[in-house]
């Protein structure tokens, strides 16, 4: 990155809060949350894309007859580069979470408020930092008249926030041929405060509904029933176990391990002297890609058996979320290497690389084999009330982008 170039981005701060106002004045709400979808929104970024001077366009449209459109917008964007090729992918997607609990904010969640160095509003970390952070790297090498040593795609997606069935995964399923297996693709959707972590990998998520049926009857008599709440927690405690079966450590995970909480508890009976017939909890497991889930299943299983053998109860399992960890990312790959240098010429630090319990879209990368890494400088509200944003969070990201995009080797 040339001086010209840092000293550009370090004059954007009016752009950041202009682009983040439009921005956040759009919604895009997926229809999951009584939304339209986000084809106004879309309009408004293919309008910043325009203004940029990038040509190579295409809407890659997913079908969805609960929107007005009747479907939902993917935007590719490349831009040519020196070589021909890999290309660097920066990927950003276009739909915010609702506002939620309106008392919690302290101002319109639509409407931009801009406190010094702070930018609040829905969606201003999640995501429109990361797309903003592109586009201005983007903007400050056109008015610099560089070009990009290798070629730079702009996928800014649908649906993110609902699962990706009509953004990414409807890329992958459908658009696979957009990506080559030698690209190098970053999504700016989460990260840290200091902006030197990369996430290179993520756990299997196991989310399990457990019901436990009994038979109801008076807490006096408690003989003539079978409690399903005492059984529950028989098995809560139980499940504590998975913990030393499966007990493998990897640092680069925080907590290194596999993780088994019990959450979620459902209302049984609402009077005190009445011995429940049903019960029912659910158990969130974040664990490491070393172990199978069938594994995992197999173990909570036995212990079930125990359980409805001990205390004559039936207990049935469902998974509201099941997802197989996908491949990491290789430490030793291009995209890894090259943000990495990126970062420690813009921030003067080594960037470290980490795993997270957490599931990210780049999974749906990783899964056909995409090397991907998940990186940003954030103050982590996203999802929050007053949810923000920094100004510098977002042109420091844009500078480490630039050097990414002008770095030859």
């Amino acid at each position: 990155m040339t001086h010209e170039i840092k000293k550009s981005i370090e004059q954007y701060a009016k752009h950041c809060i202009e682009w983040q106002r439009k921005l956040v004045g759009i919604p895009a709400l997926a229809p999951e949350a009584d939304g339209t979808g986000e084809w106004e929104k879309a309009e408004f970024v293919l309008s910043l894309l325009e203004e940029l001077s990038i040509t190579d366009i295409e809407i890659l449209p997913s079908p969805d007859d609960r929107v007005p459109r009747g479907d939902r917008p993917n935007i590719i964007a490349r831009i040519p580069g020196q070589k021909q090729g890999p290309v660097i992918w920066i990927m950003a997607h276009l739909d915010v979470v609702p506002a939620g609990d309106l008392s919690l904010w302290e101002s319109d969640p639509f409407e931009l408020q801009v406190k010094g160095d702070e930018l609040i509003g829905r969606g201003v970390e999640d995501n429109h930092q990361g797309l903003v952070s592109a586009l201005l790297a983007i903007k400050a090498l056109r008015e610099n008249n560089v070009l990009p040593y290798l070629p730079i795609g702009l996928a800014i997606v649908a649906d993110e926030e609902n699962g990706s069935k009509h953004g990414l995964q409807y890329l992958m399923q459908n658009h696979r041929g957009q990506f080559s297996d030698d690209d190098l693709i970053i999504v700016p959707d989460a990260g840290d405060n200091e902006g030197l972590c990369i996430e290179i990998a993520e756990k299997s998520i196991l989310w399990i509904k457990f019901k436990i049926s009994g038979k109801q009857c008076h807490a006096s008599t408690p003989d003539l029933g079978v409690n399903a709440h005492r059984a529950a927690a028989y098995l809560t405690v139980e499940l504590e176990k998975l913990h030393d079966i499966f007990n493998h450590r990897d640092e680069l995970f925080d907590p290194p391990l596999s993780t088994f909480e019990p959450t979620r508890k459902e209302s049984n009976v609402p009077n005190i002297n009445t011995i429940p017939a049903s019960d029912i909890f659910y158990l969130d497991c974040r664990i490491l890609p070393d172990y199978s889930l069938d594994d995992v299943i197999a173990a909570i299983d036995k212990m079930i058996f125990d359980i409805e053998q001990r205390f004559n109860v039936r207990v049935e399992k469902s998974f509201p979320q099941k997802v197989t960890a996908a491949p990491p990312t290789r430490q030793d790959t291009a995209v890894v290497k090259r943000l990495s240098k990126a970062i420690k010429a813009v921030l003067g630090k080594e960037a470290r690389l980490i795993g997270i319990g957490g599931g990210t879209v780049a999974s749906f990368f990783r899964e056909e084999g995409l090397a991907t890494a998940v990186w940003s400088t954030i103050v982590d509200t996203g999802h929050m009330p007053n949810e923000l944003s920094l100004i510098s969070n977002t042109l420091q990201d844009a500078q480490v982008f630039a050097h990414l995009f002008t770095q030859q080797e």
